[in-house]
């Protein structure tokens, strides 16, 4: 007789799943790890599964948030460059800060399809980088019942259920979330999805505006208040002036490089960065994420040293 449940049952969560342990963990690099591990743990114990008690979802999702509480037990809160101090006033990068200390882009990719206009964009809102970064704030138990309840649509008793106490319990995890993350909670971006024709019209002008070396240009496209970041530095800029003067200072750098617009991620578009090797064959040099506000540009993170990722964004290794 063959079993109830297999790994066809257990594979359509793997995408609700990295969604989670991604919010979770703000790091693309252990979402596959932790996914790996809660599936491998469920189907051993799929025999210990009671549906009379929970769903088979709400079952696994509890031994998800027990692999991501045991990954963030001893981590340091990942955050973007403004995060962590004021804008840079000069143009030194510093020294670069350790990869466990960035929250990570992930591609759209890997989440699971949503047609419905409605809930994908209560997706793209809910897994910004910046919204994501928000999230890391809350203790991680906190940062559980708020994803599995405001994002993912638990029930407080779900809820309860998969964080193994209380439905008061839960509810007091979710109310004090909630207050802390309204202390962070970033301005949202424009609702339309990465590839409106607007919003490509607009990864367009940047990329020519960055390849001709057109500043004055390149700054129309900016917002007042935008921010540009370069993880694993410090270094972040605020406002197009200072981005304009650090762009003319860096045109040497730059003079070759070249961009190509890649596939979403963390419901933003992303740009793939060239730059020439010492043999001038164009090489990944960096991923761009940028956020769109009022049809401009409001916040890059260019991720340098990102090339090995390029696939995962439909980048090709060569311009």
């Amino acid at each position: 007789m063959a079993a109830p449940y297999g790994e066809t049952t257990l594979e359509p969560l793997r995408g609700p799943l990295t969604g989670y342990c991604y919010r979770m963990l703000g790091a693309a690099g252990e979402v596959d790890d932790a996914v790996q591990e809660t599936l491998l743990r469920a189907h051993r114990n799929l025999h210990r599964h009671d549906a009379s008690r929970a769903s088979l979802s709400t079952w696994v999702h509890s031994i998800a948030t027990n692999v991501c509480l045991d990954l963030l037990r001893s981590a340091r809160r990942r955050a973007l460059p403004w995060d962590l101090g004021p804008a840079s006033t000069s143009g030194e990068l510093g020294a670069p800060l350790p990869d466990a200390q960035w929250v990570e882009p992930l591609a759209d990719s890997r989440l699971p399809h949503v047609a419905d206009p409605a809930e994908l964009a209560v997706r793209r809102e809910s897994v910004r980088l910046a919204f994501v970064a928000a999230l890391q704030w809350l203790p991680p138990r906190q940062r559980a019942a708020l994803v599995l309840r405001d994002v993912l649509g638990f029930s407080a008793a779900e809820t309860a259920q998969i964080l193994d106490c209380t439905t008061a319990a839960a509810n007091s995890a979710l109310q004090r979330a909630r207050a802390t993350l309204e202390e962070h909670r970033p301005p949202p971006a424009d609702a339309t999805a990465p590839d409106d024709a607007e919003q490509q019209r607009l990864l367009r002008d940047y990329v020519d505006a960055f390849e001709s070396h057109d500043v004055d240009r390149l700054i129309g496209l900016l917002a007042d208040d935008v921010r540009s970041g370069m993880p694993p530095f410090l270094w972040w800029l605020h406002g197009p002036a200072a981005i304009g003067v650090a762009v003319e200072a860096g045109a040497e750098y730059c003079a070759d490089d070249r961009m190509l617009p890649g596939a979403p991620a963390n419901g933003s578009p992303t740009i793939g960065q060239y730059r020439p090797d010492a043999d001038g064959v164009l090489r990944p040099f960096a991923l761009l994420v940028l956020e769109v506000r009022g049809g401009r540009i409001s916040e890059i993170v260019t991720y340098l040293g990102a090339g090995e990722r390029f696939a995962e964004f439909g980048l090709p290794p060569h311009p």
